[in-house]
């Protein structure tokens, strides 16, 4: 069963054309190296919850987009591999990031799949 990385974060929604061109540089290193899937979601329905929300998880205001992503593995075991392998990789090094989000309002987690239907 595969193994999956989730991530939530707020982009200023200003910025939202440059975390496409971001995540779509990015996309294509960690796909190069050996990720199965990589995507990207513009929240598009989330609605900010009264004690919990995607919104809130984040922090995001009024005037940030909420993303979610995810990228898919064979294993936990790959996954691991991989990453050390993106997070090496010449063309994601640097700070760029910092001025298109705030890096720490970004929530992410591993899960393996117990069910694909």
């Amino acid at each position: 069963m595969a193994y999956v990385d989730g991530f939530i974060v707020a982009v200023p929604t200003a910025n939202l054309e440059a975390y496409k061109k971001m995540a779509s540089e990015a996309g294509a290193v960690w796909k190069e190296h050996g990720a199965l899937n990589y995507v990207e979601c513009i929240g598009d329905d989330v609605p900010r919850g009264e004690l919990t929300s995607f919104p809130r998880a984040v922090q995001a205001t009024d005037d940030e987009t909420v993303v979610f992503s995810w990228i898919v593995y064979r294993s936990r075991q790959d996954r691991d591999a991989i990453v050390a392998k993106v997070m090496a990789d010449p063309r994601l090094q640097g700070d760029a990031w910092k001025d298109v989000f705030d890096g720490k309002r970004l929530i992410y987690g591993g899960f393996e799949a117990f069910l694909e239907l």
